[in-house]
């Protein structure tokens, strides 16, 4: 068969199969930190399945790990300490504005 006439068949590629996240070993408790941290995002949040390699048992069960972790505070909720910097510098420059001498002007 010449590949002129086979227009629909697809060229094998070879590919490396990534190994899973979790290992059969690993079990997915909020005391382990270490495998905890690896599922969320630099901001808290919870990563995808897609971006996890996941099944869904194994989400779901990570979900509520992290969840209970969090509520026992060895997570924070978000994790937003450059946001803070970034405002508290903010808040120095706009002291004084002339909306706001104004408005304290009328109050005398």
């Amino acid at each position: 068969m010449d590949k002129s006439k086979r227009p629909f068949l697809k060229s094998k590629r070879s590919f490396r199969r990534r190994l899973p996240p979790i290992q059969s070993g690993d079990r997915i408790d909020y005391r382990n930190m270490s495998l905890i941290s690896r599922f969320i995002s630099e901001q808290g949040k919870i990563l995808s399945r897609r971006v996890n390699r996941l099944t869904l048992k194994q989400q779901r069960l990570i979900t509520i790990a992290i969840k209970q972790a969090r509520i026992l505070s060895l997570l924070p909720f978000l994790n937003n300490d450059k946001q803070f910097e970034n405002n508290d510098k903010q808040f120095e420059r706009t002291e004084s504005t002339a909306r706001t001498a104004g408005l304290r002007a009328r109050k005398k």
